[in-house]
């Protein structure tokens, strides 16, 4: 369970207007573009996806290795004033911040301040990270593989201390932590601050003027206006409500880093040329080369991808290509290039229901291509409705709880509804949950609904249901029905939050002889009264329950950082 996808705050709810004519402002680079034919083409996806994904806006940066080629912004800025979007303004571009860490630490490698494979503990005495087996190294927090969780570097309790579960390299676990841990080397080894540091090896050399390498209150006023979930302890609707964003501080080298499209631009012309623009020099060529190689297999990014240093990499159609995503409390971006195409795309939408635009940037790299290469113009991906099921026909049938309310689930065509006496209730596929769905109802609206098979199968009907701590059995079902649990167990359900940005809610249930983490995480026992999340095979990541007062626990940690009962 990613944290960064628990997050919102209530708040008045706002409709996204999508009425009208589709809102377009854009820069182009001086003279005639070579890409001109796609525009219109792009321009249009665009307009269905912002419909489609319920998104505000849209920010787009189109660049080759001679430079930006097209700067613009769909959409709505405020949907309240229905002001348009402004390519000005500064979107935080969330985790693409890792890909210039790692650039600047491979700079000071470069001068000689750096040992990738040195201990990280050697720079940084003061960190709370055990290893598990070799000590820890930079090497190891770049390529996301030294096995650690992903909570906070410092928990507020002194005695708490980060181990990771396994050997460096052994798998990869996405980890901001480590990230954070690398900004810190940074600020060691340069002697300045981490944004100061960004700044004079990054952005002045690219010219990128507008960028700015920390988040504040300061840069408030430059900010893009953005969006997130109205309610954030149950599952959101693709069209659900969306409520203005808070202001956040964020200083971490993991993503704090907020630029506008223009500026991302001029990163893209650097990561085309291999660490050239101009005269900049932004890598060297060794640098490049570790900084884009594949040092560890990480499917997280899909089949096939790996992870350079803060970078995913992988080929698309035989070609190289760089691609990193970005999600923050109210925005979510995508950055690809195709190295040997020579072209790369920045897309950022404001705000935050937990996908990425990655269709969007991947859409828009296949139009550069087909330009750069005189090939038809490829067709835009098929819409994809919040609705559509695949196989729908597998998930249908009666389920029944072995002592109480009976789910009957119908399947037409490739939609899906959960039957409810005289009326049919839809059911959406949940966002990052395999045979999860989001039901339409008020009754249901607290947890996903999620569907299992017998066994270890991987196709043919489901057998099984499960709502937060209910569970049903289809009439194929064959198994036990009785599922008994220790009865310490009973302390812990409940719903827990922690009102930080990042976090929100954590709902915890029995369900099937476990427990569950949102009714969707399963969490296996372990040592010291943890539990382990097991929505990774190997995941690092634990929960323990503190502080039970009258046979309940108060508090759940999670990684090190504290969520209170409710």
């Amino acid at each position: 369970m990613n944290r960064r996808e628990l997050i919102g705050i209530g708040a008045r709810a706002l409709a996204l207007a999508t009425a009208g004519p589709l809102l377009i402002r854009e820069a182009r680079a001086a003279g005639a573009s070579r890409y001109e034919p796609v525009f219109a083409l792009l321009d249009r996806y665009v307009g269905q996806y912002l419909i489609d994904m319920n998104a505000p806006g849209l920010t787009l940066a189109l660049a080759d290795a001679s430079g930006v080629q097209r700067v613009v912004a769909y959409g709505l800025g405020n949907l309240a004033l229905h002001r348009p979007l402004d390519v000005n303004e500064l979107f935080h571009i969330g985790s693409i911040t890792k890909s210039f860490t790692a650039l600047v630490l491979l700079q000071l490698r470069d001068e000689g301040k750096l040992d990738l494979e040195r201990p990280i503990a050697s720079y940084l005495p003061a960190l709370r990270l055990d290893p598990a087996t070799r000590p820890i190294t930079a090497h190891d927090l770049l390529t996301h593989g030294a096995a650690l969780p992903d909570g906070p570097l410092f928990p507020a309790n002194p005695a708490l201390r980060h181990r990771a579960t396994a050997a460096p390299g052994t798998f990869f676990h996405y980890c901001n932590m480590g990230y954070e841990t690398l900004g810190l080397l940074i600020e060691t080894l340069d002697k300045r601050s981490f944004a100061d540091a960004v700044r004079a090896r990054i952005l002045v050399p690219l010219g990128m003027t507008s960028t700015e390498p920390v988040i504040t209150f300061d840069i408030l006023s430059r900010l893009a206006d953005s969006y997130l979930s109205a309610v954030n302890d149950r599952p959101y609707p693709r069209q659900g409500p969306l409520a203005p964003a808070p202001a956040i501080v964020m200083t971490e080298a993991s993503g704090s880093i907020a630029s506008t499209a223009r500026d991302m631009g001029a990163y893209l012309t650097m990561l085309i040329n291999r660490g050239r623009s101009g005269s900049a020099r932004i890598a060297s060529d060794a640098g490049f080369k570790l900084f884009s190689s594949a040092h560890i297999a990480a499917e997280e990014f899909g089949p096939g991808a790996s992870y350079g240093y803060g970078i995913a990499v992988d080929t698309i159609d035989g070609h190289a290509r760089l691609r990193h995503t970005g999600g923050m409390v109210s925005f979510a971006s995508a950055l690809e290039v195709d190295l040997d195409s020579g072209v790369g795309v920045f897309a950022s939408v404001n705000s935050m229901q937990g996908y990425r635009p990655r269709p969007v940037a991947g859409y828009a790299l296949k139009l550069m291509r087909a330009v750069r290469e005189e090939a038809p113009l490829p067709d835009p991906p098929a819409p994809q409705p919040a609705l559509y099921v695949e196989k729908a026909h597998e998930y249908a049938g009666r389920y029944s709880a072995p002592h109480g309310r009976t789910l009957e689930v119908l399947a037409e065509g490739d939609r899906l509804y959960l039957v409810k006496g005289s009326a049919r209730v839809a059911l959406e596929p949940a966002l990052g949950v395999e045979d999860g769905f989001v039901v339409h109802d008020p009754e249901f609206s607290r947890y996903v609904l999620t569907f299992a098979r017998q066994g270890v199968q991987y196709e043919g009907p489901f057998v099984e249901a499960g709502w937060g701590p209910e569970w049903f059995a289809g009439t194929a079902y064959s198994g036990a029905k009785e599922f008994p649990v220790p009865a310490e167990w009973q302390r812990y359900p409940g719903h827990y939050r922690n009102e930080g940005p990042w976090i929100g809610s954590a709902t915890v249930v029995i369900r099937r002889g476990k427990l569950w983490l949102n009714g969707v995480v399963p969490l296996q026992a372990g040592e010291g009264g943890r539990f382990w999340l097991r929505d990774e095979p190997e995941s690092p990541e634990w929960v323990s329950f503190e502080d039970v007062v009258n046979g309940r626990a108060m508090r759940l940690c999670f990684s090190g950082a504290d969520l209170k009962r409710t």
